[in-house]
């Protein structure tokens, strides 16, 4: 078989290791199991506190949780006291090209063994070519995907900011019914970018039913992180009270400084939401920048059409005088004075230009500073094809009111890292191991166990991935082990190419993919599928 082929290299691998790493190996005559981890402090992802025991793993799944001897795996790890804990679930990734970046090495060196992709309105059209591509191209990691309804929109409507015609709205329909039959988890919104901004609520309500038949989840980019985020949050909780459908508010956050420490009022409407029976969770990366295109920062109205209508319309000075004038009157609503919040991540067109902020870019190349100087350089950016932003927008105060709730999950909102590509968020490479280090260990901001809860079973459960997410019997073996005196995110805004530390190895369907210092070559992932999914 595959597997003992795989076990036995691994075998051999770990044995070569076996005076300096976390590791030994056994070989008993007649083995129980295929892997067992000894000597660790199991964290289940419940919320339960730690207990010292083993687990056997048989056929990429748990088979035992308890006392195991040594002697009745075919290969063991010796956990050495660190915590055991399931596999993290990231259920906030853009990860569409994740088949030409197979490892996500910045994923699995934070303990992520499950993606859960399709987020902010934009996902495949066709969900079950996209989750069979594992038969050619396997992964490391486990797959999940939601159906976008701006992709969706975008194939029947277009850019165009109009209402869609009753066939057209039919049409979205049944391309997401399709995508739910496929294996979708539920429906994306990103309804602050083109073209989801151009759809009126009623629209969404619509698709998020067809979504719901199948047992989907709606998870949302709201319409507005900054001025008129109450608005926001309240439509996304009343979509899915129309629909009949749990919610999950993507990136959760606070983007206005004007409106810093509102992240009680916002709260409040989840549990208020929650507290009148409403399934309502939110996600949240742990850092007080958030990361879009440049293209954000400009009014959606010009943007419709796409990038060649964008610049016809900019072309003409009273439209320009018009933009400029939205732009303005944006930037104060959300309390900024100037652009020297938002720093490049990437653009194509001048990669000098990345990791400095818009005030220093413009200083730089107009030789000016004034705020009238800045839109015009962020204007001759867009023409020139736009960049990846990171926005230094938020307050730290926000960020842990929202970590200590108890429907809050831990995501990323990240893609698959091209080591050394760009400035980008360090949350990429460091967004588990930061929670773990600075907000549990440094900060006591929330327990271990509920950090691990937030990173697994919750997810799990919001996204109906049911085999996955707690170190139980029969669950698949998607474990991670760290070092919780040790881990630490060594990734930076200014440095954010740097993998986390105290990670020792990462175990996905049941083979050890990271050994604690570097990928082993396995690439067991699977793709996970909704509960909608037929044959």
């Amino acid at each position: 078989m595959k597997t003992k082929r795989v076990f036995s290299a691994l075998f051999a691998f770990i044995l070569a290791f076996a005076n300096g790493g976390i590791f030994i190996a056994g070989q008993p005559a007649a083995p129980r199991y295929d892997l067992v981890i000894i000597n660790g402090r199991i964290i289940d992802g419940t919320g339960n506190p730690w207990f010292r025991g083993s687990i056997g793993i048989k056929d990429g799944r748990i088979a035992r949780v308890g006392r195991i001897d040594a002697s009745e795996g075919s290969t063991v790890i010796d956990a050495k006291s660190q915590i055991v804990a399931p596999g993290f679930i990231d259920v906030h990734v853009h990860t569409e090209d994740i088949f030409e970046n197979p490892t996500a090495e910045n994923f699995i060196r934070m303990g992520v063994t499950s993606l859960v992709t399709g987020n902010c309105g934009g996902s495949t059209t066709n969900v079950g070519e996209f989750l069979g591509r594992y038969e050619k191209t396997p992964l490391t990691v486990n797959l999940a995907t939601l159906i976008a309804h701006g992709s969706v929109r975008s194939s029947v409507v277009g850019l165009d900011n109009r209402t869609p015609t009753a066939d057209e709205q039919k049409r979205m329909d049944e391309m997401v019914e399709k995508g739910m039959r496929e294996g979708a988890v539920g429906l994306s919104t990103g309804l602050i970018y083109v073209p989801g901004t151009y759809a009126k609520t009623d629209e969404v309500v619509e698709l998020a039913r067809s979504a719901a038949k199948f047992g989907g989840v709606y998870a949302s980019h709201i319409r507005n992180e900054e001025g008129k985020v109450v608005d926001a949050v309240n439509e996304a909780i009343n979509i899915g009270e129309q629909a009949n459908m749990p919610v999950e508010i993507s990136h959760f956050k606070i983007s206005s400084k004007r409106l810093w420490g509102q992240s009680k009022t916002t709260i409040g409407l989840v549990e208020a939401a929650r507290a009148r029976g409403l399934t309502v969770t939110v996600d949240q990366y742990a850092y007080t920048a958030s990361s879009t295109s440049l293209d954000s920062r400009m009014p959606s109205w010009v943007l419709a059409g796409g990038r060649a209508e964008g610049r016809k319309r900019l072309a003409d000075p009273a439209t320009r005088a018009k933009v400029v004038d939205d732009m303005k009157k944006e930037l104060k609503d959300r309390g900024f004075k100037d652009y020297s919040y938002a720093y490049v991540a990437s653009y194509g067109a001048d990669p000098k230009l990345n990791g400095k902020n818009i005030a220093e870019i413009t200083q730089e190349v107009r030789k000016k500073k004034k705020l009238d100087d800045q839109i015009d350089q962020i204007l001759e950016m867009y023409d020139k094809g736009g960049a990846s932003m990171v926005y230094r927008s938020m307050n730290e105060d926000d960020v842990k009111n929202i970590m200590r709730q108890p429907f809050t999950m831990i995501a990323s909102d990240s893609g698959v890292r091209r080591f050394g590509s760009g400035v980008p968020h360090p949350r990429g490479t460091g967004n588990n191991a930061r929670v773990l280090g600075r907000y549990v260990r440094e900060l006591k901001l929330i327990t271990l166990e509920d950090a691990i809860r937030k990173m697994t079973s919750l997810p799990a459960q919001t996204f109906n991935l049911r085999d996955r997410g707690q170190i139980r019997e029969g669950f698949a073996a998607d474990l991670v082990i760290f070092d919780d005196t040790k881990v630490t995110d060594k990734a930076t805004f200014e440095q954010p190419h740097q993998y986390p530390e105290g990670f020792s190895g990462v175990i996905v369907n049941g083979l050890l993919v990271f050994d604690g210092s570097k990928l082993t070559g396995a690439m067991p992932g699977k793709p996970l599928f909704g509960p909608g999914k037929t044959d």
